[in-house]
């Protein structure tokens, strides 16, 4: 069908009810119709991410069952629907009615489930899927996006989210349900009644936090320091409210300070424009709050505390310093490792992983202490996969994981980034230095002196709609036939094509396999130790441009990050 007829066919079906119907005949804008409708709504290699809205391009119950009944086919299949699936949802928008539905699917097909009674973080039902034992798990969410979203997480059975083959066996089942008439659906107190549908809630809460306390590397330090480090905290009106605070109070923080205007879940997100922690508005209520009570560190997480953004105060100017995800992520990675070696707990075979898109810092802190780096593409699923090879070889022992986009894992407890543990471990970092005379931000000029001075960085070009989609697929190929030379003057002397799986040496012409799994990246090395990586989104209408720089001196390093950035924008406005 075409997006006219697809749209028709909406207004005309008894399967859609009659608010359906009344929301697409207010519809007047002609562009907005074929939006709407002129596909439906794509099942990436995780799920689904969309706009609210009725349409089969719109997050709504309709596609939400649509897409669980290919899943639930994908599980028969299986013939794995007695394990179960565990659901979880966030604050936004319909997410609860939305969870429903993909519950209530389930138990028309068959298949237990395992529904979490209010919403929770993404990494709990990470860890709830291993925990009960699950086939897969459905995580309502969408992350960091503006309000107006939602989207459908599809976690399996090791608690990742889904890789190959599922994510491709499942996408298969899901694009063969086309007709909405044949999908299933049950009422929720029948499904129960049937001992289909379980409610989840505390039990799991309880062992959850256990698990993320089992990860301190120096109880005794929070003890003794507990009530000397003050802390400020923004849950974003998403779901980390009650954990963070929970897991901070019980291993001994005494003085923790919540933003109140931004505690309560809220799926408006009144108080910012975009509920990310990556955003300087994020941080606008907490670093007042942080200034009235004096605070050391300030941490704010994504609506659904999967990512975590830090300020740490540096003492000698009064000024708290924003520390980006690769910042934090590589002091988290120093600390975790320093204190592991220092124990003397530290694996043989230890491994810090990262993605190909963070900062090469990890890779020099991975030889100063005589561990394996493992880089693997964009997704912490891809991280995931990774402990779950482990698992399964019994080669290699997991360190620490993390990604550039503000997300990390401390243990493998779950499968996915965890902003509560990242909490609990930042706050007892800057517990233990300030044991010793000093903080976050010194720890990290520490580190800058030792490894060097790295500046990383992205920039995202949002092109949107059908049209914007076309441009973006269009960068990519042009960059991909006519790869430049060089980028802000420094050469390009290898270029890595992961869609078509080979790295080319410019100088020799010699092309190996990438070693990774097939993605629309593009890599490029540079002199002077520099690296540009283009990528569409996975999750949003964007173009995102990462890049990386090792400078002489802290303001050198700033310089020349700018000039990169500012270079990428002029190259992609050239192509646009």
């Amino acid at each position: 069908m075409n997006y006219k007829e697809n749209y028709l066919y909406w207004l005309n079906e008894d399967c859609f009810d009659e608010a359906t119907k009344a929301e697409l005949r207010a519809v007047t804008d002609e562009k907005e119709i074929m939006d709407r409708f002129y596909k439906d709504l794509e099942f990436g290699t995780a799920g689904l991410r969309g706009v609210i809205g009725a349409g089969s391009n719109r997050m709504n119950k309709y596609v939400i069952r649509k897409t669980t009944q290919g899943l639930a086919n994908y599980i028969n299949l299986q013939d794995a629907g007695a394990k179960g699936v565990a659901i979880a949802f966030d604050s936004r928008h319909m997410s609860d009615a939305f969870a429903l539905e993909a519950a209530c699917c389930l138990c028309a097909n068959g298949i237990r489930a395992y529904l979490f009674e209010s919403l929770r973080p993404t990494p709990e039902l990470s860890f709830a899927v291993r925990d009960l034992g699950c086939i897969a798990g459905i995580n309502i969410t969408a992350s960091h996006n503006p309000a107006e979203y939602n989207g459908y997480k599809v976690y399996w059975e090791d608690g990742a989210q889904i890789t190959p083959p599922h994510d491709t066996g499942i996408t298969e089942e899901v694009l063969k349900v086309t007709d909405y008439k044949t999908v299933k659906t049950m009422d929720k107190e029948e499904a129960i009644q049937k001992g289909l549908l379980t409610i989840i809630g505390a039990d799991v809460d309880d062992r959850y936090i256990a698990v993320v306390k089992q990860q301190l590397k120096n109880p005794e330090i929070v003890r003794k320091m507990g009530s000397d480090l003050k802390i400020v905290y923004t849950p974003l009106h998403g779901t980390g409210n009650l954990p963070v605070r929970r897991i901070l109070k019980e291993i001994g923080f005494t003085n923790v300070y919540v933003v109140k205007e931004q505690e309560l879940p809220d799926g408006n997100f009144p108080t910012v424009s975009y509920p990310n922690p990556e955003a300087a508005e994020a941080f606008e209520l907490g670093l007042k709050l942080a200034k009235e009570v004096d605070a050391d560190i300030v941490l704010a997480t994504d609506p659904d505390a999967d990512r975590i953004g830090v300020h740490v105060k540096d003492f000698k100017t009064g000024k708290y310093m924003p520390l980006t995800g690769n910042m934090s992520g590589c002091l988290l990675a120093e600390y975790e490792i320093s204190q592991m070696q220092a124990a003397g707990k530290l694996p043989a075979d230890g491994a810090l992983i990262k993605t190909i898109v963070t900062t090469n810092m990890a890779d020099a802190i991975a030889a100063h202490y005589g561990v394996k780096l493992i880089e693997v593409l964009t997704g912490f699923k891809y991280i995931g996969q990774q402990i779950l090879n482990f698992e399964t070889t019994g080669k290699g022992s997991y360190l620490f994981g993390f990604e550039e986009s503000y997300g990390s894992l401390i243990g493998t407890y779950a499968r996915d980034k965890d902003a509560v543990v990242a909490a609990m471990a930042l706050c007892e970092a800057a517990a233990y230095y300030k044991a010793k005379g000093e903080n976050l931000w010194s720890a990290f000029v520490d580190m800058y002196e030792r490894y060097g001075y790295y500046k990383d960085d992205v920039c995202s070009i949002t092109l949107s709609g059908k049209e914007g989609i076309e441009k973006i697929g269009a960068i990519m190929e042009t960059l991909r036939k006519n790869p430049p030379a060089a980028i802000g003057g420094l050469k390009v002397n290898v270029v890595r094509d992961y869609k078509l799986d080979k790295i080319l040496d410019v100088h020799t012409g010699k092309v190996t396999p990438t070693g990774l799994p097939v993605s629309n990246v593009l890599y490029y090395e540079l002199d002077e130790a520099a690296w540009v990586c283009v990528r569409p989104s996975g999750t949003e209408p964007k173009l995102k441009l990462y890049y990386g720089i090792r400078g002489k001196s802290f303001a050198h390093a700033e310089e020349e990050g700018q000039k990169m950035g500012q270079v990428l924008k002029e190259m992609i406005d050239a192509m646009l």
